[in-house]
């Protein structure tokens, strides 16, 4: 975690509010492996990691309540009885959804002051919107005593999610973020919303994200169209979700959807077979057959499901040529954002030096590097 944003933080709300504060620290997240299942009821692996949200927040004393996006340089000011979401807003209807669903649960809270920060690099889909939404629902919670588990936080997160910025997010991202342990990953089925944990020993390897530093305008759109795709293939195969699906079911109705669609959904069912087998090579320290699957989730994603972009995908073409790096795949929502690769420890730094001068001579922009630990999900700091 880092100490230099966890003091600017704390002064900040030090210097406009002047009363009781309490801080919490709630990480963004990496996904190993399951891209785009968590909405289809299946398996994904995702890990917290040490970058995140640092949120200072405390009761207002006066009756009114304000909210201070510290890198943004951003105020809202509202009243907790009158929510409703922005129609300009971005991260105001985050954290406004959030009181929001806290008080259709019939939980009251009071006029409350939060100051919040982060260093999760931006459009890296490493998920600061989760964060941000578990950083405020954790903080409240604590704040006005609500008795709420982290199970109904990740669920009234995803609910401001779904209402107020109108993403019909899974529930990966919260989860991660809230339920993260230090050094491991989870194997998280989405449907049982329970996991298990996999320490992590990549031994002499090392996982690196790279940013493309793009973000095509398609991914909102795109993503709620994926998703509506998938529904109605699970509505023919008459099943709950693409989850209860096999490769043979989906044969049965080739003929009466398009190639596309019929496509998108053989993604679906092949990566949730490729996450179980991810647990196993991990379980077994088999880095070598992690890493196929890794490359094979991103071949997926470029050919079936059609969410890289042509960034991602020389990234991941780049890394192939490398055989110290075992595996990389485009990460999150897809049509930018980051690669994730897994990286001989002595290769990182030829490897960085190597992509970054590669990828501004084909783009004539520049790609952003990051080694990320794994860390412990949302808390409150000392």
């Amino acid at each position: 975690m880092n100490t230099l944003l966890v003091k600017n933080i704390k002064s900040t709300f030090e210097n406009k509010f002047k009363t009781e504060l309490i801080m919490i620290f709630s990480p963004g997240r990496i996904n190993l492996i399951g891209e785009h299942t968590d909405y289809n009821d299946g398996f994904v692996f995702p890990a917290a990691v040490d970058k995140g949200i640092v949120a200072a927040i405390g009761k207002s004393d006066s009756n009114s309540s304000v909210a201070f996006a510290a890198d943004k340089d951003e105020i809202l000011e509202f009243s907790i009885n009158q929510i409703k979401p922005l129609a300009q807003g971005s991260w105001q209807n985050y954290l406004l959804g959030v009181v929001a669903e806290i008080q259709n649960r019939s939980k009251t809270i009071g006029d409350f002051n939060i100051v919040f920060g982060g260093d999760i690099p931006g459009g890296a889909g490493m998920s600061s919107s989760a964060a941000l939404e578990n950083s405020i629902v954790f903080g409240l919670n604590e704040l006005f005593s609500l008795g709420l588990s982290k199970e109904d936080m990740i669920l009234i997160s995803q609910k401001a999610e779904h209402n107020y910025v109108g993403v019909k997010c899974g529930i990966m991202d919260q989860y991660a973020s809230m339920f993260g342990i230090e050094n491991n990953a989870l194997l998280l089925d989405c449907r049982t919303v329970k996991s298990k944990p996999f320490e992590i020993d990549f031994k002499d390897y090392e996982l690196i994200l790279i940013n493309t530093n793009v973000k095509h305008s398609l991914s909102d759109s795109a993503y709620n169209d994926r998703r509506s795709v998938c529904e109605s293939i699970a509505e023919m195969l008459n099943v709950k979700a693409l989850r209860d699906a096999t490769e043979f079911d989906l044969d049965t109705i080739k003929d009466q959807v398009t190639p596309e669609n019929y496509q998108k959904a053989l993604y679906v069912i092949q990566e949730n077979e490729r996450v179980v087998k991810a647990s196993k090579a991990m379980q077994e320290g088999d880095l070598k057959t992690l890493g196929e699957l890794i490359y094979a989730s991103h071949n997926g994603l470029q050919n079936k499901y059609k969410v890289s972009c042509e960034e991602l995908d020389f990234l991941v073409e780049q890394a192939k040529t490398n055989p110290n790096i075992l595996g990389a795949r485009m990460m999150g929502g897809g049509f930018g954002g980051c690669t994730i690769n897994l990286i001989s420890k002595t290769e990182t730094s030829s490897f960085k030096a190597f992509i970054s001068e590669a990828y501004k001579e084909k783009f004539d922009k520049a790609c952003s590097i990051y080694s990320v630990k794994l860390s412990d999900g949302t808390h409150l700091i000392n």
